[in-house]
Protein backbone atom coordinates (compact mmCIF):
# COMPACT_ATOMS: atom_id res chain seq x y z
CA UNK A 1 0.00 0.00 0.00
CA UNK A 2 2.69 2.23 1.19
CA UNK A 3 4.38 2.28 -2.58
CA UNK A 4 0.79 2.39 -4.35
CA UNK A 5 0.51 6.08 -2.16
CA UNK A 6 3.78 7.24 -3.31
CA UNK A 7 2.58 6.46 -7.08
CA UNK A 8 -0.07 8.17 -6.51
CA UNK A 9 1.30 11.03 -5.00
CA UNK A 10 3.89 11.40 -7.99
CA UNK A 11 0.69 10.87 -10.43
CA UNK A 12 -1.13 14.13 -8.92
CA UNK A 13 1.79 16.06 -8.24
CA UNK A 14 2.57 16.12 -12.24
CA UNK A 15 -0.62 16.46 -13.60
CA UNK A 16 -1.56 18.78 -10.92
CA UNK A 17 0.00 22.05 -12.55
CA UNK A 18 -1.30 20.42 -16.23
CA UNK A 19 -4.81 20.74 -14.37
CA UNK A 20 -4.71 24.38 -13.32
CA UNK A 21 -3.30 25.43 -16.51
CA UNK A 22 -5.89 23.66 -18.54
CA UNK A 23 -8.50 25.19 -16.08
CA UNK A 24 -7.40 28.71 -15.91
CA UNK A 25 -7.24 28.77 -19.77
CA UNK A 26 -10.29 27.83 -19.89
CA UNK A 27 -12.14 30.09 -16.90
CA UNK A 28 -9.65 32.70 -16.59
CA UNK A 29 -10.10 32.58 -12.88
CA UNK A 30 -6.56 31.37 -11.29
CA UNK A 31 -8.07 31.78 -7.40
CA UNK A 32 -10.94 29.80 -7.61
CA UNK A 33 -9.40 27.38 -10.08
CA UNK A 34 -6.18 26.67 -7.84
CA UNK A 35 -8.89 26.10 -4.96
CA UNK A 36 -10.83 23.61 -7.04
CA UNK A 37 -7.80 21.52 -8.40
CA UNK A 38 -6.55 21.57 -4.76
CA UNK A 39 -10.28 19.55 -3.83
CA UNK A 40 -9.78 17.14 -7.14
CA UNK A 41 -6.63 16.23 -5.76
CA UNK A 42 -7.44 15.62 -1.96
CA UNK A 43 -10.86 13.56 -3.82
CA UNK A 44 -8.15 11.27 -6.25
CA UNK A 45 -6.04 10.83 -3.18
CA UNK A 46 -8.81 9.59 -1.43
CA UNK A 47 -10.46 7.59 -4.08
CA UNK A 48 -8.04 5.92 -6.26
CA UNK A 49 -5.92 4.16 -3.12
CA UNK A 50 -9.33 1.98 -3.01
CA UNK A 51 -10.65 2.26 -6.52
CA UNK A 52 -7.51 2.28 -8.55
CA UNK A 53 -6.09 4.74 -11.12
CA UNK A 54 -8.12 5.66 -13.73
CA UNK A 55 -7.31 5.23 -16.95
CA UNK A 56 -6.82 8.79 -17.70
CA UNK A 57 -6.27 9.89 -14.15
CA UNK A 58 -5.93 13.64 -16.15
CA UNK A 59 -8.61 13.95 -17.43
CA UNK A 60 -10.78 12.29 -14.66
CA UNK A 61 -8.64 15.34 -12.12
CA UNK A 62 -10.06 17.99 -14.91
CA UNK A 63 -13.59 17.17 -14.84
CA UNK A 64 -14.06 16.70 -10.66
CA UNK A 65 -11.94 20.14 -11.05
CA UNK A 66 -13.75 21.53 -13.35
CA UNK A 67 -17.13 20.89 -11.37
CA UNK A 68 -15.85 22.12 -8.34
CA UNK A 69 -15.02 25.10 -10.11
CA UNK A 70 -18.21 25.58 -12.06
CA UNK A 71 -19.72 25.36 -8.95
CA UNK A 72 -17.81 28.10 -7.72
CA UNK A 73 -18.13 30.67 -10.60
CA UNK A 74 -21.98 30.05 -10.35
CA UNK A 75 -22.45 31.49 -6.57
CA UNK A 76 -21.96 35.03 -8.06
CA UNK A 77 -24.16 36.33 -10.79
CA UNK A 78 -22.17 38.04 -13.55
CA UNK A 79 -19.66 35.12 -13.47
CA UNK A 80 -22.21 32.42 -14.19
CA UNK A 81 -23.45 34.55 -16.96
CA UNK A 82 -19.73 34.08 -18.26
CA UNK A 83 -19.68 30.61 -17.65
CA UNK A 84 -22.69 30.01 -19.33
CA UNK A 85 -21.83 31.65 -22.16
CA UNK A 86 -18.30 29.89 -22.97
CA UNK A 87 -19.68 26.30 -22.22
CA UNK A 88 -22.72 27.46 -24.89
CA UNK A 89 -19.23 27.91 -27.18
CA UNK A 90 -17.36 25.39 -26.36
CA UNK A 91 -18.05 21.25 -27.22
CA UNK A 92 -19.54 19.48 -23.85
CA UNK A 93 -17.01 16.96 -24.01
CA UNK A 94 -14.28 19.55 -24.55
CA UNK A 95 -13.07 19.02 -20.58
CA UNK A 96 -13.06 15.44 -21.00
CA UNK A 97 -9.81 14.00 -21.96
CA UNK A 98 -10.12 11.00 -23.92
CA UNK A 99 -7.60 8.35 -23.66
CA UNK A 100 -4.40 8.58 -25.02
CA UNK A 101 -4.32 8.26 -28.78
CA UNK A 102 -8.17 9.17 -29.12
CA UNK A 103 -7.64 12.86 -28.56
CA UNK A 104 -10.20 14.81 -31.14
CA UNK A 105 -8.16 15.67 -34.77
CA UNK A 106 -5.88 18.68 -34.30
CA UNK A 107 -5.56 18.14 -30.49
CA UNK A 108 -3.15 17.86 -28.31
CA UNK A 109 -2.09 14.12 -26.70
CA UNK A 110 -4.19 15.82 -23.70
CA UNK A 111 -7.05 15.96 -25.73
CA UNK A 112 -7.88 19.93 -24.72
CA UNK A 113 -7.68 21.88 -27.79
CA UNK A 114 -4.90 23.62 -29.02
CA UNK A 115 -1.91 24.01 -26.70
CA UNK A 116 -0.08 20.12 -25.14
CA UNK A 117 -0.04 19.67 -21.16
CA UNK A 118 3.58 20.98 -21.75
CA UNK A 119 2.50 24.41 -22.75
CA UNK A 120 -0.36 24.54 -20.28
CA UNK A 121 1.92 24.46 -16.80
CA UNK A 122 4.94 26.19 -19.21
CA UNK A 123 2.55 29.21 -19.82
CA UNK A 124 1.47 29.19 -16.19
CA UNK A 125 4.90 29.25 -14.74
CA UNK A 126 4.86 32.19 -16.74
CA UNK A 127 1.91 34.09 -15.31
CA UNK A 128 3.19 33.51 -11.93
CA UNK A 129 5.74 35.35 -12.74
CA UNK A 130 3.93 37.92 -13.68
CA UNK A 131 5.46 41.70 -13.64
CA UNK A 132 2.20 43.14 -11.36
CA UNK A 133 3.46 40.75 -8.51
CA UNK A 134 6.54 41.31 -6.38
CA UNK A 135 9.72 39.08 -7.00
CA UNK A 136 8.47 37.18 -3.62
CA UNK A 137 5.48 36.87 -4.35
CA UNK A 138 6.44 35.40 -8.03
CA UNK A 139 8.21 32.72 -6.38
CA UNK A 140 5.69 31.80 -3.34
CA UNK A 141 2.83 31.55 -6.27
CA UNK A 142 4.91 29.65 -8.85
CA UNK A 143 5.94 26.73 -5.73
CA UNK A 144 2.57 26.14 -4.73
CA UNK A 145 0.92 26.23 -7.93
CA UNK A 146 3.51 24.65 -10.45
CA UNK A 147 6.08 22.59 -8.03
CA UNK A 148 3.35 21.55 -6.10
CA UNK A 149 5.08 22.63 -2.62
CA UNK A 150 2.71 22.69 0.88
CA UNK A 151 2.61 26.68 2.19
CA UNK A 152 4.28 25.25 5.26
CA UNK A 153 6.99 24.01 3.09
CA UNK A 154 7.34 27.33 0.99
CA UNK A 155 7.24 29.34 4.52
CA UNK A 156 10.05 26.67 5.86
CA UNK A 157 12.18 27.75 2.45
CA UNK A 158 11.71 31.58 3.06
CA UNK A 159 12.39 31.22 6.67
CA UNK A 160 8.62 32.96 7.62
CA UNK A 161 5.89 32.12 9.30
CA UNK A 162 3.13 29.71 7.68
CA UNK A 163 0.21 31.92 8.09
CA UNK A 164 2.38 35.07 6.78
CA UNK A 165 3.64 32.48 3.50
CA UNK A 166 -0.64 31.92 3.10
CA UNK A 167 -1.35 35.39 3.17
CA UNK A 168 1.23 35.97 0.62
CA UNK A 169 -0.17 33.24 -1.79
CA UNK A 170 -3.46 34.66 -1.69
CA UNK A 171 -2.89 38.03 -2.33
CA UNK A 172 -0.64 36.77 -5.48
CA UNK A 173 -3.60 34.78 -6.61
CA UNK A 174 -6.20 38.03 -6.88
CA UNK A 175 -3.42 39.47 -8.36
CA UNK A 176 -3.19 37.86 -11.33
CA UNK A 177 -7.16 37.08 -11.48
CA UNK A 178 -8.85 37.92 -15.06
CA UNK A 179 -5.02 37.51 -16.46
CA UNK A 180 -4.99 36.40 -20.30
CA UNK A 181 -3.37 32.69 -20.10
CA UNK A 182 -1.00 32.77 -22.80
CA UNK A 183 2.66 32.64 -23.11
CA UNK A 184 4.30 36.53 -22.68
CA UNK A 185 5.66 38.15 -25.98
CA UNK A 186 9.47 37.91 -26.04
CA UNK A 187 10.16 41.15 -23.63
CA UNK A 188 8.03 40.41 -21.45
CA UNK A 189 9.21 36.81 -21.37
CA UNK A 190 12.65 37.84 -20.78
CA UNK A 191 11.65 39.84 -17.73
CA UNK A 192 10.11 37.18 -15.95
CA UNK A 193 12.57 34.89 -17.40
CA UNK A 194 15.12 35.59 -13.98
CA UNK A 195 11.80 35.02 -10.94
CA UNK A 196 11.09 31.49 -13.14
CA UNK A 197 14.71 30.54 -12.90
CA UNK A 198 15.23 31.45 -9.45
CA UNK A 199 11.83 29.55 -8.74
CA UNK A 200 12.77 26.60 -10.33
CA UNK A 201 16.11 26.35 -8.54
CA UNK A 202 14.43 26.85 -5.56
CA UNK A 203 12.17 23.90 -6.48
CA UNK A 204 15.04 21.62 -6.80
CA UNK A 205 17.05 22.62 -3.74
CA UNK A 206 13.62 21.80 -2.29
CA UNK A 207 13.96 18.20 -4.02
CA UNK A 208 17.26 17.56 -3.44
CA UNK A 209 18.16 18.40 0.15
CA UNK A 210 14.36 18.76 1.95
CA UNK A 211 14.20 21.57 4.37
CA UNK A 212 12.58 19.12 6.76
CA UNK A 213 11.09 15.75 7.54
CA UNK A 214 12.65 12.60 7.69
CA UNK A 215 14.04 12.05 3.58
CA UNK A 216 16.75 14.32 2.48
CA UNK A 217 15.99 13.34 -0.75
CA UNK A 218 12.56 14.08 -2.28
CA UNK A 219 12.72 12.92 -5.87
CA UNK A 220 9.65 13.76 -7.04
CA UNK A 221 10.44 18.20 -6.59
CA UNK A 222 13.93 17.43 -8.11
CA UNK A 223 12.76 15.77 -11.43
CA UNK A 224 9.83 17.99 -11.52
CA UNK A 225 12.73 21.01 -11.53
CA UNK A 226 14.38 19.35 -14.02
CA UNK A 227 11.59 18.52 -16.53
CA UNK A 228 10.50 22.33 -16.01
CA UNK A 229 13.80 23.39 -17.25
CA UNK A 230 13.87 21.21 -20.24
CA UNK A 231 10.82 22.66 -21.28
CA UNK A 232 11.60 26.41 -20.56
CA UNK A 233 15.32 25.39 -22.36
CA UNK A 234 12.84 24.23 -25.62
CA UNK A 235 11.28 27.53 -25.52
CA UNK A 236 15.09 29.55 -24.90
CA UNK A 237 17.68 27.17 -26.25
CA UNK A 238 19.89 29.94 -26.77
CA UNK A 239 19.57 31.80 -23.75
CA UNK A 240 23.03 31.03 -21.61
CA UNK A 241 20.84 31.21 -17.89
CA UNK A 242 18.43 28.28 -19.17
CA UNK A 243 21.63 26.06 -20.17
CA UNK A 244 23.32 26.74 -17.03
CA UNK A 245 20.62 26.00 -14.54
CA UNK A 246 19.61 22.83 -16.31
CA UNK A 247 23.32 21.90 -16.22
CA UNK A 248 23.69 22.63 -12.52
CA UNK A 249 20.65 20.63 -11.97
CA UNK A 250 21.70 17.70 -13.90
CA UNK A 251 25.32 17.48 -12.71
CA UNK A 252 23.79 17.60 -8.88
CA UNK A 253 20.68 15.36 -9.45
CA UNK A 254 23.84 12.90 -10.90
CA UNK A 255 25.48 12.32 -7.67
CA UNK A 256 22.19 11.11 -5.79
CA UNK A 257 22.99 7.34 -5.95
CA UNK A 258 25.74 7.92 -3.29
CA UNK A 259 24.21 10.47 -1.21
CA UNK A 260 23.49 8.30 1.43
CA UNK A 261 23.91 4.81 2.89
CA UNK A 262 21.69 1.77 3.28
CA UNK A 263 19.97 3.02 5.99
CA UNK A 264 19.04 6.27 4.76
CA UNK A 265 22.37 8.16 6.56
CA UNK A 266 23.84 11.63 4.87
CA UNK A 267 27.16 10.89 2.97
CA UNK A 268 29.13 13.71 2.16
CA UNK A 269 30.47 14.58 -0.88
CA UNK A 270 34.31 13.91 -0.01
CA UNK A 271 33.21 10.62 1.18
CA UNK A 272 30.85 9.00 -1.46
CA UNK A 273 31.58 6.20 -3.82
CA UNK A 274 32.21 8.08 -7.37
CA UNK A 275 31.12 4.66 -9.22
CA UNK A 276 27.68 5.52 -7.99
CA UNK A 277 27.29 8.49 -9.65
CA UNK A 278 25.18 8.43 -12.23
CA UNK A 279 27.73 9.35 -15.16
CA UNK A 280 25.36 9.43 -18.56
CA UNK A 281 23.62 12.72 -16.50
CA UNK A 282 27.53 13.86 -15.39
CA UNK A 283 28.64 13.57 -19.39
CA UNK A 284 25.19 15.64 -19.99
CA UNK A 285 25.60 18.17 -17.34
CA UNK A 286 29.04 18.83 -18.44
CA UNK A 287 28.11 19.45 -22.44
CA UNK A 288 25.48 21.36 -21.14
CA UNK A 289 27.82 23.47 -18.73
CA UNK A 290 29.41 23.72 -22.10
CA UNK A 291 27.42 25.30 -23.85
CA UNK A 292 25.89 27.61 -21.32
CA UNK A 293 29.47 29.37 -21.06
CA UNK A 294 29.35 29.73 -24.73
CA UNK A 295 26.33 31.23 -25.03
CA UNK A 296 26.95 34.78 -23.49
CA UNK A 297 28.32 36.24 -20.51
CA UNK A 298 28.89 34.07 -17.51
CA UNK A 299 26.24 34.79 -15.24
CA UNK A 300 25.64 33.18 -11.63
CA UNK A 301 23.90 29.92 -13.09
CA UNK A 302 26.40 29.41 -16.00
CA UNK A 303 28.97 29.56 -12.95
CA UNK A 304 27.86 27.06 -10.52
CA UNK A 305 27.02 24.75 -13.46
CA UNK A 306 30.85 25.06 -14.00
CA UNK A 307 31.85 24.43 -10.21
CA UNK A 308 29.41 21.29 -10.25
CA UNK A 309 31.34 20.11 -13.78
CA UNK A 310 34.82 20.64 -11.80
CA UNK A 311 33.17 18.00 -8.58
CA UNK A 312 32.14 15.79 -11.04
CA UNK A 313 34.66 15.34 -13.65
CA UNK A 314 37.39 14.31 -10.46
CA UNK A 315 37.34 10.27 -10.20
CA UNK A 316 38.76 11.10 -6.53
CA UNK A 317 37.55 13.49 -3.86
CA UNK A 318 41.60 14.52 -4.02
CA UNK A 319 41.82 14.76 -7.36
CA UNK A 320 39.25 18.00 -7.39
CA UNK A 321 40.16 21.18 -8.80
CA UNK A 322 39.96 23.51 -6.08
CA UNK A 323 42.27 26.44 -7.19
CA UNK A 324 39.34 26.53 -10.16
CA UNK A 325 36.62 26.05 -8.24
CA UNK A 326 38.09 28.59 -6.09
CA UNK A 327 38.67 31.35 -8.92
CA UNK A 328 34.81 30.24 -10.03
CA UNK A 329 33.51 31.05 -6.62
CA UNK A 330 35.80 34.68 -6.28
CA UNK A 331 34.09 35.87 -9.24
CA UNK A 332 30.37 34.54 -8.55
CA UNK A 333 30.63 36.15 -5.36
CA UNK A 334 31.43 39.01 -6.79
CA UNK A 335 28.40 39.07 -9.03
CA UNK A 336 25.87 38.48 -6.55
CA UNK A 337 25.87 38.92 -2.28
CA UNK A 338 24.18 35.36 -1.99
CA UNK A 339 24.97 33.70 1.16
CA UNK A 340 25.29 29.88 -0.04
CA UNK A 341 27.89 30.98 -2.63
CA UNK A 342 30.00 33.20 0.15
CA UNK A 343 30.06 29.73 2.12
CA UNK A 344 30.71 27.49 -0.83
CA UNK A 345 33.90 30.42 -1.18
CA UNK A 346 34.63 29.54 2.14
CA UNK A 347 35.04 25.89 1.66
CA UNK A 348 37.22 26.27 -1.41
CA UNK A 349 39.38 29.01 0.58
CA UNK A 350 39.31 26.44 2.78
CA UNK A 351 40.80 23.60 0.60
CA UNK A 352 43.18 26.14 -1.24
CA UNK A 353 44.81 27.76 1.85
CA UNK A 354 43.95 25.52 4.80
CA UNK A 355 41.14 25.32 7.46
CA UNK A 356 42.31 28.70 9.38
CA UNK A 357 41.53 30.64 6.07
CA UNK A 358 38.40 29.11 5.57
CA UNK A 359 37.06 29.82 9.25
CA UNK A 360 38.08 33.28 8.69
CA UNK A 361 36.01 33.31 5.92
CA UNK A 362 33.40 31.80 7.73
CA UNK A 363 33.24 34.02 10.90
CA UNK A 364 33.16 37.43 8.58
CA UNK A 365 30.36 35.68 6.74
CA UNK A 366 28.40 34.95 10.08
CA UNK A 367 29.33 39.21 11.00
CA UNK A 368 26.83 39.93 7.93
CA UNK A 369 24.25 37.34 7.34
CA UNK A 370 21.31 35.75 9.49
CA UNK A 371 22.55 32.73 11.60
CA UNK A 372 21.54 30.29 9.84
CA UNK A 373 22.54 25.92 10.49
CA UNK A 374 24.69 25.40 7.33
CA UNK A 375 26.91 28.40 8.67
CA UNK A 376 27.82 26.24 12.01
CA UNK A 377 28.06 22.62 9.76
CA UNK A 378 30.84 24.29 7.49
CA UNK A 379 32.17 26.11 10.97
CA UNK A 380 32.46 22.78 12.62
CA UNK A 381 33.74 20.72 9.38
CA UNK A 382 36.86 23.47 9.29
CA UNK A 383 37.42 23.36 13.26
CA UNK A 384 37.71 19.52 12.96
CA UNK A 385 40.11 19.83 9.96
CA UNK A 386 41.81 22.34 12.13
CA UNK A 387 42.05 20.01 14.92
CA UNK A 388 40.23 21.45 17.17
CA UNK A 389 37.60 18.58 18.79
CA UNK A 390 35.94 20.25 21.35
CA UNK A 391 35.12 23.47 19.21
CA UNK A 392 33.99 21.53 16.49
CA UNK A 393 31.79 19.34 18.21
CA UNK A 394 29.83 22.32 19.88
CA UNK A 395 29.22 23.54 16.39
CA UNK A 396 28.20 20.50 14.91
CA UNK A 397 25.85 20.23 18.16
CA UNK A 398 24.46 23.46 17.31
CA UNK A 399 23.62 22.78 13.25
CA UNK A 400 22.16 19.29 14.39
CA UNK A 401 19.84 21.32 17.01
CA UNK A 402 18.94 23.97 14.11
CA UNK A 403 18.12 21.92 11.12
CA UNK A 404 14.50 20.67 10.79
CA UNK A 405 16.10 17.76 8.02
CA UNK A 406 16.05 14.69 10.65
CA UNK A 407 18.49 13.05 8.16
CA UNK A 408 21.10 16.11 8.10
CA UNK A 409 20.79 16.27 12.45
CA UNK A 410 21.20 12.36 12.56
CA UNK A 411 24.57 13.00 10.23
CA UNK A 412 26.02 16.37 12.22
CA UNK A 413 25.06 14.34 15.97
CA UNK A 414 27.37 11.55 14.18
CA UNK A 415 29.78 13.55 13.73
CA UNK A 416 29.72 15.26 17.08
CA UNK A 417 29.80 11.92 18.81
CA UNK A 418 32.41 10.70 16.78
CA UNK A 419 35.21 13.57 18.22
CA UNK A 420 33.80 12.67 22.04
CA UNK A 421 35.66 9.42 21.23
Amino acid sequence: MGRATDDIEDLLRRHAPQVLGALVRRYGHFDPAEDSVQEALIAAAEQWPGDGIPDNPRGWLIRVASRRLTDRLRSDEARRRREETAAALTPADAFVAPPPGEGPAGAGPSGLGRAPSEDDTLTLLFLCCHPALSPAAQIALTLRAVGGLTTAEIARAHLVPEATMAQRISRAKRAVRGTQFRQPDARDRDQRLAAVLQVLYLIFNEGYTATAGPDLHRTDLAREAIRLTRAVRRLLPREGRVTGLLALMVLTEARTPARTGPDGELIPLDEQDRALWDRTAVAEGTALAEEALAQGPAGDYQLQAAIAALHDEAERAEDTDWPQILALYDLLVRRSPDPAAALGRAVAVAMVRGPRAGLAEVDALAETTERHYRLDAVRAHLLERAGDMAAARTAYRAAADATLSEPEARYLRMRADRLDR
